[in-house]
């Protein structure tokens, strides 16, 4: 199941360079609607610039993560109909892709709170909330155009929340003391070598932030926006609910230790 939760561009339409909008900022570099292709999408559906994202100012797509949600929004609930070539669909099809992929995100934590032997506790709540959204993703496009999906987060969120405990509890009373801090606070930062074992860093603003040679492990990252932090020789072992998007906006080198479930940027390893 883990490999249907990542991207697969070559099984796509590239719908999330059509369906989604963005503005002209530092992450994208002009203004798109949401339902015009993006200027880099050629006719094959591949990206023009997808080796030279990062320097040509589309960090945002390079820390996006559709979960596999293309591809299955793609092969599996449209049967293989390209947008293109089936107009009519177009419209529905780009309103069913982000709901879909809110719901591949939550199977993405889910299946990695699954696979966590400090869980075990939780096992059979986890299963039965991971094959619930599963079977979401299964409906016919007009049934999950009508979900509340805020309503079924609640429920996902609270396994996630129950499992960050697990994970981290051998270093939340040590985290209490050392007051990891929320919001801005961490907003280029200089955090360098910084113990932040077990943290809570959920929706933590790490834009830019110098977290070199720092103690990551068993941090709880969800939601965390990394883009151009400095991870090189940090420790992230045993961390979770860390994403490859999340990973591929940051910068590192050969010294970063990753969590077995994620690779290596490439540029990680060439000089920019």
């Amino acid at each position: 199941m883990s490999s249907r939760l990542q991207s697969d561009c070559e099984n796509c339409f590239g719908i999330c360079c059509v369906a989604l909008p963005y503005a002209k900022s530092a992450d994208f570099s002009f203004d798109k609607e949401a339902g015009v292709p993006c200027r880099n999408l050629h006719l094959d559906h591949r990206c023009s610039i997808h080796e030279h994202l990062r320097d040509k100012g589309f960090h945002g797509c390079v820390s996006y993560e559709c979960f596999g949600a293309g591809q299955h929004v793609s092969q599996e609930i449209y049967e293989g109909k390209d947008w293109r070539l089936t107009p009519a669909l177009s419209n529905e099809m780009f309103a069913v892709f982000p709901i879909v992929q809110q719901l591949h995100e939550m199977l993405y934590y889910l299946n990695q709170a699954l696979d966590l032997e400090d869980t075990q506790t939780i096992h059979d709540e986890l299963s039965n909330v991971f094959e619930r959204t599963l079977s979401l993703t299964r409906l016919n496009p007009r049934d999950i155009l009508d979900l509340d999906v805020p309503n079924h987060r609640v429920i996902v969120n609270d396994l996630l929340v129950k499992t960050s405990e697990f994970v981290r509890r051998d270093f939340i009373q040590n985290n209490k003391k050392r007051k990891v801090r929320k919001g801005l606070d961490y907003l280029g930062a200089n955090l360098r070598g910084i113990d932040f074992r077990g943290a809570n860093l959920r929706g933590a603003l790490l834009i830019a932030s110098d977290l070199r040679d720092a103690d990551l492990r068993k941090v709880d990252f969800i939601g965390a926006d990394l883009r151009n932090a400095d991870l090189s020789g940090a420790n992230l072992t045993g961390c979770i609910f860390l994403t490859q998007a999340q990973v591929n906006s940051a910068k590192g080198n050969q010294h970063t230790k990753l969590p077995r479930y994620l690779k290596f940027p490439a540029h990680w390893l060439t000089k920019s």
